[in-house]
C-alpha cells in the first residue's frame, strides 16, 4: 500500500480514500472532480485590513509632511513636524513583515470554498469542502494520483480521473 496524503483527518493511499472516518475504496471510484464556491467576501475584507495597515502609518507620514509645509512655521517646528513624521512612517517596517507572513497565509489559503466530488458506486458523492486552497490542492492532487494507479479492471480508464478539473460530473 502507498500513502499518497496523510493527515489528522484525511488519508488517500494506493487502496482507499478516508475522509473524516468514512472509507472510499479506490477501486470503486469512477470520476473525480472538484467545484470552486463563491468568494468569501470576510477574507477579501481581512485582506484589505491588512493592506490599510500597511499603509497606515506611510500615509500619516506623508500627511504630517504636507501639514509642515502648509503650516509655515519656523524651520526648527517644521523639522520636528517633518522628523516625528518620518518617525511614523518607519514603523510601518518592523511590523510590515508580520503582516506580510498575515498576507502570504491569506493567499495560501484561498478566499473561496473547494470541493472535492467522486462518482462512487453510480452517484455523486461529496468527499471533501474546505476553505484552505491549499491543503485541498494537496488531497486532491493525492487522490488523482490514487486513481492513475489503479490497475484498469471492469472499464475504467487507466487514468481514473475523470473529466479535466473543475468542470462538474
Amino acid at each position: 500500500m502507498i500513502t499518497y496524503y496523510d493527515d489528522r483527518s484525511v488519508q488517500v493511499t494506493s487502496t482507499a480514500i478516508r475522509i473524516e472516518g468514512r472509507d472510499y475504496p479506490v477501486a470503486e471510484i469512477g470520476m473525480l472532480w472538484h467545484r470552486r464556491g463563491s468568494r468569501s467576501w470576510r477574507v477579501l475584507a481581512g485582506r484589505g485590513a491588512i493592506g490599510a495597515a500597511l499603509a497606515g502609518p506611510l500615509v500619516a507620514a506623508a500627511l504630517g509632511i504636507g501639514v509642515a509645509v502648509w503650516l509655515r512655521r519656523s524651520p526648527t517646528v517644521t523639522l520636528a513636524i517633518v522628523g516625528a513624521s518620518v518617525l511614523v512612517g518607519l514603523a510601518v517596517g518592523p511590523v510590515a513583515d508580520f503582516l506580510f507572513e498575515f498576507l502570504d497565509r491569506s493567499y495560501a489559503r484561498g478566499s473561496r470554498q473547494l470541493e472535492m466530488w467522486a462518482r462512487w458506486h453510480g452517484r455523486p458523492v461529496l468527499l471533501l469542502r474546505t476553505g484552505d486552497a491549499l491543503r485541498f490542492g494537496q488531497i486532491y492532487r493525492a487522490a488523482q494520483r490514487a486513481l492513475e494507479n489503479v490497475p484498469s479492471s471492469g472499464g475504467k480508464s487507466a487514468s481514473g480521473a475523470g473529466p479535466r478539473p473543475g468542470s462538474g460530473p
